[in-house]
């Protein structure tokens, strides 16, 4: 798959093994592993993070191989969802950084395009959010609103 913003093409990095097996030198039961990410998705993490937490600090490689469903289905089951996916919270992020540096140098072109195609990123991404139904119909992009949601 080729970049869009960039002239480089080629393949993502390294994928997972194909069987989805429980290794055997994990201890932890489903439900051991369904209560921790609760926990730590209800302390403010998002999906991303409550899975490399479970990986690095609970020995859990993949929680999907022991549970059977995906960290998102897992903890949107226990209403622990956020109303905004967590990749469109980190382009809402970078954008809001990026325009805090705008003010300060305005006459940064380079950062101006780039600020440019990470709205329009969040633009397309938003749209894929909305036909999904993982964000509401009236939900726009707008630069005052990513700052509010941002902080």
């Amino acid at each position: 798959m080729s970049r869009i913003h960039s002239g480089n093409r080629g393949r993502a990095g390294s994928h997972r093994p194909y069987p989805l097996t429980k290794p055997e030198w994990v201890t932890a039961s489903s439900e051991e592993v369904v209560e921790q990410a609760v926990q730590l998705a209800k302390g403010g993490m998002g999906h991303a993070l409550v899975g490399q937490t479970l990986r690095d600090s609970y020995a859990i490689p993949l929680s999907r191989a022991i549970t059977g469903k995906r960290l998102g289905a897992l903890l949107a089951e226990h209403g622990v969802k956020p109303e905004i996916p967590d990749d469109l919270q980190a382009l809402l992020k970078r954008v809001v950084h990026l325009q805090r540096h705008l003010e300060a140098h305005p006459k940064d072109l380079a950062n101006r395009r780039g600020l440019n195609l990470m709205e329009s990123r969040i633009r397309r991404l938003a749209r894929y959010y909305r036909r999904r139904r993982r964000l509401p119909e009236d939900w726009r992009y707008s630069a005052a609103g990513a700052a509010l949601q941002v902080e």
